[in-house]
């Protein structure tokens, strides 16, 4: 899959993910701890601010 990056500074977005089959894995502490080390990570790849979100069962 071929992913389009936006790169428009300043920029603020908003996006859903829905987990597959909507599966409530995000339920688990532990599987919230990964999401939160994968934020990170990522943040120290390609810096980004995270002015908030919304955790849910199924969905972020």
């Amino acid at each position: 899959m071929q992913y389009r990056r936006a790169k428009t500074a300043g920029a603020t977005y908003f996006f859903t993910v829905v987990i597959f089959r909507r599966r409530k894995i995000l339920c688990e502490p532990e599987n919230r701890v990964l999401l939160h080390t994968s934020f990170n990570l990522t943040k120290t790849r390609h810096p980004f601010i995270i002015n908030a979100f919304v955790l849910l069962p199924d969905h972020l």
